[in-house]
């Protein structure tokens, strides 16, 4: 599973924090320090913003070792990046390899007439599948993004708010892009929690005038709107 880009965490219905995952999973560390073995505390959870599914951090270690752990992919250490900087101003050579651009290496399974017309084209078979995925995307015309919200948005409500009045109705208004509906059926929920599954589901409703609006208000307000 990829590692988050933001994530939310919450202690029961109140937020927590939400932000880079390292700072996310510190908070966690320190609130379920805080709690310690008291059964009757509060639950403390981690989402990942993109998905809407539940994190669960490995809290092993040092701060330093946790946040390094949440790092994305190709990031380097601060460290070694200053160490390569200093390399480079003092004109030292850069050592072979493929140049840090974030690319991730994985098996791709094709026929071999796919291989062989990938290896024809300019660039080479990596080139040429960034530039169809790409592609790909810009023709999508939003309509994955809407997806990937509306799943994310109605994993979190399961996770979260399934136990709420009216939460399957909002499911649906969700999924029918009915923003003005899907507003109404929320309002009564806890609030920390509600503002959080309005601004999942902006993007999936971004047809309505209301989440949009709504969630630049939240953003703008840290979180809180009336």
């Amino acid at each position: 599973m990829s590692k988050p880009a933001t994530c939310t965490a919450f202690i029961g219905e109140r937020l927590l924090a939400s932000g880079a995952p390292g700072a996310v999973a510190l908070a966690v560390k320190r609130a379920l320090a805080q709690r310690g073995d008291d059964a009757s505390a509060p639950a403390v959870l981690a989402f990942d913003d993109r998905s809407g599914r539940q994190i669960d951090f490995d809290l092993r270690g040092t701060d330093q070792e946790i946040v390094a752990r949440l790092q994305p992919e190709g990031r380097q250490p601060a460290a070694e990046q200053t160490e390569r900087e200093g390399e480079a101003s003092r004109g030292e050579p850069r050592t072979p390899g493929r140049p840090r651009l974030g690319v991730v290496a994985r098996e791709v399974t094709l026929l071999p007439r796919h291989w062989e017309w990938l290896a024809a084209q300019p660039g080479g078979a990596s080139v040429t599948l960034r530039k169809l995925v790409e592609q790909a995307r810009a023709q999508d015309g939003g309509r994955q993004a809407i997806r990937e919200a509306q799943q994310a948005a109605d994993r979190f409500m399961l996770a979260m708010l399934g136990n709420q009045p009216g939460y399957e109705d909002a499911s649906r208004a969700l999924y029918a892009g009915d923003g003005e509906r899907f507003v109404m059926l929320t309002e009564s929920w806890p609030r920390d929690l509600r503002d959080h599954v309005r601004r999942l589901a902006a993007a999936a409703l971004q047809g309505s005038e209301v989440l949009p609006d709504l969630a630049k208000r939240l953003a703008a307000s840290g979180g809180k709107a009336s």
